[in-house]
């Protein structure tokens, strides 16, 4: 394995494209208002019209099963590239351990590694409407809740919010997310198969667990900013924090819902 640390190293830090990436407002792909507000558009609209055709949900399961399959995976595999790439990156781009919490301000452009993967992961988000167009081929209505499509629309502007202010602390979201996701997505790649492991539970522990951390590391950048010159992206941050405090409300009475009554019924 330490023999192929300097390949990974390069590929996910130090490939020409990744050290010289820059996010240039209305110049990089997806860096523009329009691209986000046209992308969020589109999903809601499609989601809309195909939940309203009633054949839709008549595609082959085996053919949806293999997309399924497919698509999980991909996600799998981007999700542990994401994890490692930006944890190897923000090591290196990092001048102090200071700088995980609190980007310095108007000194924070947003280029260099640990952007590139903040880019990856937006374009991500939008790959994960897939997810959305899977759910409803395969006729399961009761899967598109209002915290799916909600988290699906909101976590693309987040991710823009991220490049477009430098926010601060993102690195360490994106790590703790993507890590999440390599769980969920090996879990929904096993599901494509027909085997429902028993740990389920845990992805949507792992999913509350994520936003109380964000909470917990959050106390540590709002200490550098308001006991120094401040954090870059602190508005970005709070429009964050709203949206963390509102997907763990839909999280916790998510979990409620679909486990801790089973449980309670199980108990009786």
């Amino acid at each position: 394995m330490a023999n192929h640390r300097p390949n990974i190293h390069y590929w996910l830090v130090d490939h020409p494209t990744i050290t010289n990436f820059e996010w240039k407002p209305n110049h990089t792909w997806g860096a523009s208002l329009l691209f986000l507000s046209t992308t969020i558009l589109a999903y809601l609209l499609l989601t809309f019209t195909l939940r309203r055709i009633p054949s839709i949900a008549t595609v082959n399961s085996t053919f949806v099963r293999l997309i399924s399959a497919v698509h999980n995976l991909i996600l799998l595999i981007l999700s542990l590239a994401m994890a490692v790439g930006c944890s190897l990156s923000t090591l290196s781009q990092m001048p102090n351990h200071r700088w995980i919490f609190c980007f310095p301000p108007n000194q924070t452009p947003p280029r260099g590694p640990v952007f590139f993967w903040a880019q990856i992961f937006y374009f991500s988000k939008i790959l994960e409407f897939i997810d959305t167009l899977l759910i409803i081929l395969s006729g399961s209505d009761r899967r598109l809740s209002f915290l799916h499509v909600y988290h699906h629309s909101v976590v693309l502007i987040m991710c823009y919010v991220w490049l477009s202010t430098s926010q601060s602390l993102f690195p360490v979201a994106l790590v703790t997310n993507a890590s999440v996701h390599v769980l969920m997505y090996a879990y929904y790649l096993l599901a494509a198969f027909g085997w429902r492991p028993w740990w389920k539970v845990l992805v949507t522990d792992c999913q509350i667990i994520q936003f109380v951390f964000s909470f917990m590391v959050s106390f540590v950048m709002l200490y550098y900013h308001f006991t120094g010159s401040g954090c870059s992206g602190f508005l970005g941050w709070c429009f964050n924090a709203v949206f963390n405090a509102s997907l763990l409300a839909l999280f916790t009475n998510f979990y409620f819902k679909n486990y801790a009554k089973k449980n309670k019924g199980k108990t009786v």
